[in-house]
């Protein structure tokens, strides 16, 4: 993710996806076995600006019914991740001070870890709750590259092939590193990109492609003579979008690793959440109306700049950086340009896989 809190301010749908499972997460924790101390952890945090609202939302609501335990909240990422902005946030230093909750509420302590959530992060049966949201459709590692397309879900059948068996490898191992790390009948909700039951996912909802846009602004840089096959091909995003029967697989088979680490899915459904810079958009009369069409482009492409950035920065990898930023540029004002010149069916709609997983008490 781009940092120095880019990515937390330009990427409201996160946010409201995020929101919204306050109350599940409020439920989760009802239901819990009671321990001295409540450890939660935020699995993909990036730099947390998008989950401290829910938190802060968590985090009362124990303080308000009674509930005065000592709480450890870990934030995982990447070591790459962002972790001096994250750490800002929470102490209010940095974005909205009203959700800087560790400042707000007593014996709450603060963590973060820089190791990836394909493996397991902390002890044995010390996590009473863990969180992920839009985080874990990155597989650890990338397959292959995809000789066509920039993402897998529009790219051919050996490529999808690829990912899929690498994402099933990667999901079995979230899946067992959580259960060696709840306590028994701890949870762990998971709001995962996917494609739901009308092979819709983000930005893929009904109007203009997304990823098929990004594809074709990229490759108009390689056919421009811009950048390089290599560079054109190696933009492959490290990301699987898994259908429900891909999340439920493990936990229908009773002899699987999962099943016998004392997992089992208390419920699962998929959530469309509309894009909010579209919905702002047409709130303001849509085309002709207040807000301008390139107005609404500026708003909508860094919320796909926050998160997809890295993926064509990485594959100029070499390149002077003053190079690789005016190529950067061009690429993103292509796209803006697209959306100001015709706005009508351009949004990141989100598509998620909302899990809720129990541990075996």
């Amino acid at each position: 993710m781009r940092g120095a809190g880019y990515y937390s301010e330009r990427t409201a749908g996160a946010r409201d996806v995020i929101n919204d499972a306050g109350t599940m997460v409020i439920q989760a924790l009802a239901e819990i076995p009671k321990t001295e101390g409540l450890r939660l952890a935020d699995f993909g945090a990036a730099d947390g600006g998008t989950s401290r609202e829910m938190w802060k939302r968590v985090i009362g609501h124990c303080r308000e019914n009674g509930d005065s335990r000592q709480i450890e909240m870990l934030y995982t990422d990447l070591a790459s991740n962002d972790f001096s902005t994250l750490f800002r946030m929470m102490q209010g230093m940095q974005g909205d001070r009203n959700h800087a909750y560790q400042n707000q509420y007593d014996n709450v302590f603060v963590h973060g870890c820089g190791t990836g959530f394909h493996q397991q992060l902390m002890a044995d049966c010390s996590l009473n709750l863990g969180f992920s949201a839009t985080a874990m459709h990155y597989v650890s590692e990338k397959p292959m590259e995809i000789p066509a397309h920039v993402h897998v879900a529009c790219a051919d059948p050996a490529s999808q092939m690829a990912y899929a068996s690498q994402a099933a490898r990667d999901w079995e191992n979230i899946l067992l590193a959580r259960a060696a790390e709840l306590i028994p009948g701890g949870r762990f909700i998971c709001l995962n990109f996917g494609i739901d039951e009308q092979g819709r996912y983000l930005g893929n909802t009904g109007g203009k492609h997304m990823f098929e846009h990004f594809h074709k602004f990229w490759r108009a840089l390689f056919e421009d003579g811009t950048i390089t096959a290599d560079e054109y091909e190696r933009a492959s995003f490290a990301q699987y979008y898994r259908r429900m029967d891909e999340f439920c697989a493990p936990f229908g088979d009773p002899s699987s690793p999962v099943s016998k680490a004392g997992l089992r899915l208390k419920s699962a459904h998929s959530k469309l959440t509309k894009c909010p810079y579209e919905a702002a958009f047409l709130s303001a009369g849509g085309v002709g109306g207040e807000m301008s069409n390139l107005d609404y482009a500026d708003s909508l492409i860094p919320t796909m700049r926050s998160w997809s950035e890295t993926v064509f920065r990485t594959a100029l990898q070499g390149r002077e950086a003053d190079d690789c930023a005016a190529i950067i540029n061009r690429f993103y004002d292509a796209y803006r340009d697209a959306v100001a010149a015709d706005p009508s069916g351009h949004a990141m709609d989100y598509i998620h896989i909302v899990l809720d997983i129990e541990k075996a008490r």
